[in-house]
């Protein structure tokens, strides 16, 4: 009944973003248990340039037989995990398991020595990790001499450069939502497209610290009224004094896809998988839905050993490393797909190679079917059997799986900068950003600069697997212009025991991309005024049935 009745919707607009940190609580009493069962230890341990990074250890105080090491490394300070609170939240089930941790201060952030680069290039931040490990496996009573390194988001891109030239100790590593590549499709880029609040929010609060900026004032309860006082990028950087940043400085300096970018850059590194590695990332994931899956194809290319493997989930941006996490905002997805997956495949993952219990009989990837609220192995990802199929935008707003068989009239709209299209229901004011990706779009859906094409109802089962891309044949009477698109599952027009959901317009897959990069993001070229041009837009990836 309800497949029988859902549609597909496809639009497309212009799109706004904004940042809040991802934050979690401890219980009470995690340091209590953490005391009971820990032996701590901080480090300064010295990379081979000197500098000396901070580092917790914690060492189980009972075990039967020497124990692997899982380390995360990160620039968000490691000093909270002196209060338990991993041993009772995302680490849970790896710590029933027992495993010594360890956490590390970057270098030039809390409690390490050196400077602070964002995404540093090259081999810095791979040399760091190699030298930590060294003296972890010499130094530290009770290892096994086997060391698996994982994170989310900038520590999921620190454990993929834990992967390019590993010290021989490493046996696995998990980059989780790893920030790949932040201008091709993470943090700072999609596509060519400036996410100017995240860019500056999120840069700002990483660096301001180190150039004596004070906070930054938002003087405007909706971020979209405050953004729109500054209609240029240099109105916002004098009113601000952005201009201090040096992210800021960076992102004035490489517009386009150059040699900077590439250079931080994961996949120009990490091109193979060297040991075990387990890319996770989540299908609504508002800061680096990307990043893993460009990760994993970029290794699966060259995955001779079977050492390549995949999860995607129905989360946002680090949800799977919390208890519970079965919906975001008004989805539910059925199961506590968060906890599944750290019980059955994070656990038995890291079990088999860093302890060599299990049979490592694991499936190439792990994928949930949102809308079927069930999880699938595969043996390759995407799937080899999926057919690919087209959609076609026709007359009328319809949306058909059947080409036009004769020339159909163009449809059009006016684009205001003035008036920009919202990323998510006002007011903007942070407190959504985990959600906006699973909020109903009908917020948008009439707007004069938004078009929409839309099927009819369906009579069975739509089911996507893989790679989704718009093709879009477009003209403008400009010479440049964002291009968004959403794929979007329309709900029915009646949800037995949740009518606040009929009707609901539920954004499957989505993306923007500049278009001045048509034809190349390493040389942008200006779109010509009044032609039709292709554009290709990348929607990236989904397991998802209608």
């Amino acid at each position: 009944m309800r497949v029988s009745c859902r549609r597909i919707l496809l639009a497309c607009l212009a799109l706004l973003a904004v940042t809040q940190p991802l934050a979690s609580q401890a219980p009470s009493t995690a340091k209590a248990l953490l005391d009971s069962l820990y032996d701590m230890r901080e480090e300064m341990i010295a990379s081979r340039d000197g500098v000396k990074l901070h580092t917790l250890v914690f060492i189980p105080k009972r075990h039967a037989e020497p124990l692997p090491l899982l380390m995360a490394r990160t620039p968000y300070g490691i000093d909270g995990n002196k209060g338990g609170g991993f041993l009772v939240g995302s680490h849970r089930e790896l710590a029933a398991d027992g495993y010594i941790f360890v956490f590390q201060d970057i270098r030039g952030r809390y409690g390490s020595q050196g400077k602070f680069v964002m995404n540093a290039p090259g081999l810095i931040e791979a040399n760091d990790t190699y030298d930590t490990v060294d003296w972890l496996v010499k130094n530290i009573p009770g290892n096994n001499g086997a060391m698996g390194v994982f994170g989310v988001s900038y520590p999921g891109w620190l454990a993929g450069m834990a992967g390019v030239n590993p010290h021989p100790a490493v046996k696995a590593i998990s980059p989780q939502a790893p920030m790949t590549d932040t201008w091709l499709g993470d943090d700072f880029f999609h596509q060519g497209a400036f996410r100017q609040t995240f860019g500056l929010e999120y840069a700002w609060s990483m660096e301001a610290g180190m150039v004596n900026v004070g906070p930054l004032v938002q003087d405007r309860a909706d971020k979209y009224d405050w953004y729109l006082k500054y209609l240029t990028l240099g109105e916002l950087e004098r009113a601000t004094g952005a201009a201090k940043i040096p992210s800021w400085q960076d992102f004035k300096a490489h517009p386009a896809y150059d040699a900077f970018w590439k250079s931080k850059a994961m996949q120009t590194w990490l091109t193979e998988p060297t040991v075990p590695t387990l890319m996770v990332g989540g299908f609504w994931d508002q800061e680096d839905l990307y990043g893993p899956i460009k990760a994993y194809t970029t290794i699966e290319a060259k995955d001779t050993k079977k050492q390549s493997f995949f999860v995607d989930g129905p989360w946002y941006h680090g949800q799977w490393s919390r208890p519970g996490a079965d919906s975001i905002g008004n989805i539910s997805f059925g199961m506590s797909a968060a906890d599944w997956y750290r019980e059955h495949v994070q656990r038995p993952w890291f079990a088999y190679y860093l302890k060599g219990k299990g049979t490592g009989a694991f499936p190439e990837a792990w994928v949930f079917e949102s809308g079927g609220n069930a999880w699938r192995t595969f043996d390759t990802w995407p799937p080899k059997a999926a057919t690919p199929r087209a959609l076609y935008m026709r007359a009328g707003g319809l949306l058909s799986f059947d080409a036009p068989t004769t020339n159909e009239e163009a449809d059009a709209y006016v684009s205001d900068p003035r008036r920009p299209v919202p990323y998510m229901p006002r007011p903007i004011d942070g407190s959504g950003w985990r959600q906006w990706m699973t909020e109903d779009q009908r917020f948008v859906h009439n707007r004069p600069d938004v078009l929409a094409w839309e099927t009819p109802a369906l009579t069975e089962d739509v089911v996507i697997a893989g790679n989704i891309v718009a093709r879009l044949l477009a003209s403008t009477t400009g010479t440049d212009a964002d291009w968004v698109v959403k794929l979007i599952d329309v709900y029915p027009d009646a949800v037995p025991g949740a009518p606040r959901m009929a009707g609901y317009q539920l954004m499957v897959a989505s993306d923007i991309l500049r278009g001045r990069y048509y034809k190349s993001f390493e040389k942008p070229q200006a779109i010509p005024a009044n032609t039709v041009t292709p554009f290709n837009v990348d929607l990236h990836q989904q397991l998802y049935r209608f």
